[in-house]
């Protein structure tokens, strides 16, 4: 079963320091229908401002991904933690027992627009940590790039929950093959370009911004179609 979610769909929050649009219930948008996909929690896209930020703010019990499309984003934690992340960086915060960050653009101008993702983690009570990875963009194009994993995957960045997330950047007529196993989820987003996922239940548009959910077996082909550049992805595989 293959649903589409398009962009337009997802629930957008315009403050006047941050951008974002929630695929599924987070902050004031509260869907009882819409408030996960299997162990996905959150799967928020958020455009900062320059200058701006948000401050120092706890969480337990959670692994965050954070995804820089464009811009820098400075990372700021009470473990002793302090980076600026780059386009093409992910981190991953396994928030456990506790932790307390900040995220800010520290740039003087130019918007930082990053993904986070909230997994649930396989067990409450984990020591918490952090880590982050600068992923190229060569080593994106035209493959699933393991980038997070729960599930030992060589050169990814590890996660307290099986489930896995893949990067591509994929040219024009170029092909993706990935085997959705019958007991597995997919979540499928579209960072910007365009593609056709096709599996035995027919063939499906994806434009920029808009997602596909996947559940039971089906063998996906994600195909690039963009009429200029290259479409990218995020794939999220799930219990």
């Amino acid at each position: 079963m293959i649903k589409v979610v398009t962009a337009a769909e997802r629930h957008t929050s315009n403050k006047e320091w941050i951008h974002s649009e929630f695929s599924f219930s987070f902050a004031d948008y509260d869907d009882p229908s819409n408030a996960h996909f299997g162990a996905l929690l959150a799967h928020n896209d958020n455009e900062l401002k320059p200058q701006q930020g948000m401050p120092e703010h706890p969480h337990h019990d959670l692994e965050i991904i954070t995804y820089v499309v464009s811009g820098i984003l400075r990372h700021h934690d009470d473990l002793g933690n302090q980076a600026d992340l780059q386009e093409g960086t992910v981190q991953v915060i396994s928030a456990g027992t506790g932790i307390t960050h900040s995220e800010t653009n520290p740039a003087d101008s130019g918007n930082v627009r990053f993904l986070q993702i909230w997994l649930l983690p396989s067990a409450p009570g984990l020591e918490p940590k952090w880590d982050a990875k600068h992923f190229p963009a060569e080593f994106r194009t035209n493959t699933l790039l393991p980038v997070v994993s729960g599930t030992g995957e060589d050169g990814a960045l590890k996660v307290n929950e099986n489930a896995n997330i893949y990067l591509s950047l994929l040219d024009t007529d170029r092909e993706l093959h990935y085997p959705q196993r019958e007991d597995r989820r997919t979540h499928i987003f579209l960072v910007s370009g365009n593609v056709e996922i096709s599996c035995s239940e027919g063939n499906f548009q994806l434009q920029s911004g808009d997602a596909a959910r996947v559940r039971k077996s089906c063998d996906l082909t994600i195909k690039g179609t963009s009429s200029e550049g290259q479409a990218e992805i995020v794939l999220i595989d799930l219990p």
